[in-house]
């Protein structure tokens, strides 16, 4: 099964390493992790994408609840969640053949960020899902090189307001 986690942690130095050491450690290979800092430069944010059992799972979120530098964790794995993915894509385009592939990156709402005399480079954001149907509809033009930035994801807002005592707003 896919899990996703999204968490908080301390910014210091070590602390990707800790926190990829628990899943290496115990054989679960993790699919992508990204991390970025937040508005507090002190807080990263760091999300981690990978398949395994529920049972391992579980012991490594525990695990990773003992680290001293995560401040919060959230399995957003079947909670309402957004999940994003960028990709960087190189493809031979021939002067003759640029025009249909400005019409696949349009259909996608892919921007084209560079043009060369006999490549292009495409930006491509939204579900890995998207990216892949993406990146398979352009093998035909030579995709070159791909980068991909793994998965970031956040918890939906809420869509209804909490009802109190008495059943007003």
């Amino acid at each position: 099964m896919k899990h996703v986690i999204s968490m908080l942690v301390e910014n210091h130095q070590g602390v990707l390493s800790r926190i990829s050491g628990l899943f290496s450690g115990r054989g679960y290979n993790l699919e992508s992790i990204t991390a970025g800092v937040t508005r507090d430069p002190t807080i990263s944010r760091i999300t981690l994408v990978c398949y395994g059992d529920d049972v391992v799972f579980e012991q490594i979120k525990k695990q990773l609840n003992r680290l001293i530098d995560v401040i919060k964790i959230a399995d957003l794995t079947e909670k309402p969640a957004i999940h994003r993915e960028l990709a960087l894509i190189k493809v031979k385009a021939e002067p003759k053949i640029r025009g249909e592939i400005f019409q696949v990156a349009d259909v996608f709402r892919a921007k084209v960020l560079d043009v060369g005399t006999d490549s292009m480079v495409l930006e491509l954001t939204g579900s890995s899902e998207k990216i892949d149907d993406f990146t398979n509809i352009l093998q035909p033009y030579n995709v070159t090189e791909l980068a991909r930035s793994g998965l970031i994801s956040m918890e939906r807002a809420k869509k209804t307001a909490k009802k109190t005592k008495g059943g007003k707003q």
